[in-house]
């Protein structure tokens, strides 16, 4: 009886859980809120046609046949005359015999012909290193070639063979800020080395950054096939002009995921500039910001978190001149929206020193718009290398004072102040969690301002130094045992 009395509860609950649940959803119902908002669906017809003989036979051969002679399978060989091993090294120095074989590692790429004496660009990770460089033309003819220019950050070389008078075929570049997505694209390259091959697709993502294979991240994405091998070739438009140079994929196997990114050509145009100074030099505004965050949008007037919140400008620079303040948002720079830092990097580097641009700022809920003069990056202070000899936990470490010029000349994205790890000797103590690109923000727990503050404090025998990589810090020292230890 108790066990029947327990079930008619239940059901009873249950059922004035039901009743109550549904008169909850007629009230909502009532409202007709959700209702008045949803669209009527689009029921009309899809027109459908079999395709016209004229249509079944387009075709982009007139553009690949234009361009893919312009585009070239670059053939690289690097001599290691390094010992294979300990044992080794150790029976050649003090035993003699034959010495040691030499073992060569060969590696390919593509590139793309910008000069008729025969100048072609290519990736610098295709050809850094390389003791012997060879260029095969479509047309099957060979060429040997030298590095005229490169620039790491921007994983961008200058190659030269000699024609002998020949005229090579050129790629005609197209402006690639007018690239949208959603545009045809055509990858030629030569993918795994099985000879030039031609793929297509559409730009999937425009100014896409963050991807960690140059300092001035700024690509576009495509879902043209590329694998290992189209590095330095050609991404062209649907008339064939060069729009960039794919340089990189996104893979979990080594293959093609839908997902390639291009240099834009407006950057290699840039490069290209360079060369003959032998120095990619960037326009420098004095103004360094963060992304801007939903919040503090709101907290501004913003509707939408578009654009760089400046955080620091230096006294006297051209930014300091055109009147930006901490504090300001940087909207764009010439109609190009800014969204992070690289976009803005971008931004300058492919204009020239004292070029004229038009910042579009956000000040007390308004849109202001200043003109900002381009100024060659001060190194101020000098950079002063030193290598710390001092018995500390520096010992061996080769530091350096940043300023625009050196942070610049150094990339991946470095502040414009502050004391970095330029190099570190293979045996020093700090080799074990140093490397170079880190920032030294204390040394036995004085803050470092400088070189000459970080040498001070190791010729004291200081045991701790606190650093920065990116956005993670970190401290390490000698601990009470004589090892060392680190703490986040």
């Amino acid at each position: 009886m108790v066990q029947g009395t327990k079930i008619a509860v239940g059901a009873t609950i249950g059922l004035l859980a039901g009743v109550g649940l549904a008169v909850g959803v007629a009230r909502l119902s009532d409202t007709g809120h959700v209702a008045a908002q949803i669209p009527p669906m689009d029921t009309s017809e899809v027109p459908r046609a079999v395709p016209a003989a004229g249509q079944v036979a387009l075709s982009f051969s007139p553009v690949v046949k234009t361009a893919a002679p312009a585009v070239v399978n670059i053939y690289t060989a690097t001599v290691d005359r390094r010992p294979r091993s300990l044992n080794e090294e150790f029976i050649q120095r003090f035993f003699g015999g034959a010495p040691v074989q030499p073992r060569v590692s060969q590696s390919l790429g593509s590139g793309v012909i910008v000069g008729a004496d025969g100048l072609i660009i290519t990736n610098n990770h295709v050809v850094e290193g390389a003791d012997q460089i060879l260029v095969a033309l479509a047309d099957r003819r060979e060429f040997k070639a030298k590095i005229l220019f490169a620039d790491p950050r921007l994983d961008l070389a200058l190659l030269k063979v000699e024609t002998e008078g020949a005229v090579l075929p050129v790629i005609r570049m197209a402006d690639s800020d007018r690239v949208e997505v959603g545009d045809v694209t055509v990858a030629i390259g030569n993918p795994f080395g099985v000879g030039q091959t031609v793929t297509t697709g559409i730009v999937s993502a425009v100014a896409r950054t963050g991807i960690g294979v140059s300092d001035w991240q700024f690509f576009i994405q495509t879902d043209a096939a590329i694998n290992p091998g189209n590095s330095g070739g050609a991404l062209l438009d649907a008339q064939g002009r060069l729009i960039g140079v794919p340089t990189a994929i996104f893979s979990r196997g080594g293959g093609s995921n839908g997902i390639g990114f291009a240099i834009p050509s407006k950057m290699v145009r840039v490069f290209l500039n360079a060369a003959d100074k032998g120095k990619l030099v960037s326009g420098w505004i004095g103004v360094e910001g963060e992304a801007l965050t939903a919040d503090t949008a709101k907290q501004l007037g913003l509707d939408r978190p578009g654009g760089l919140l400046v955080t620091a400008v230096v006294p006297g620079s051209p930014g300091a001149r055109a009147g930006i303040r901490v504090g300001d948002v940087l909207r764009s720079v010439d109609g190009k929206e800014v969204a992070n830092g690289g976009q803005l990097r971008y931004s300058l580097a492919t204009e020239g020193v004292g070029t004229t641009l038009n910042v579009q700022i956000w000040r007390d809920g308004a849109q202001r718009q200043v003109p900002v003069i381009l100024a060659a990056p001060p190194e101020n202070p000098p950079r002063s290398l030193t290598r710390i000899a001092a018995r500390s936990i520096l010992t061996g470490v080769t530091l350096a004072n940043l300023s625009p010029a050196y942070a610049q000349e150094l990339g991946a994205g470095l502040p414009e102040q502050g004391v970095v790890v330029v190099a570190i000797d293979g045996n020093a103590p700090a080799a074990r969690f140093l490397r170079p690109g880190a920032l030294i923000e204390s040394v036995g727990g004085q803050p470092v301002k400088s070189v000459a503050d970080a040498v001070r404090l190791a010729q004291a025998g200081a045991l701790l130094v606190r650093f920065a990589v990116g956005e993670q810090r970190a401290e390490c020292g000698v601990n009470n045992q004589g090892g060392l230890s680190c703490r986040t």
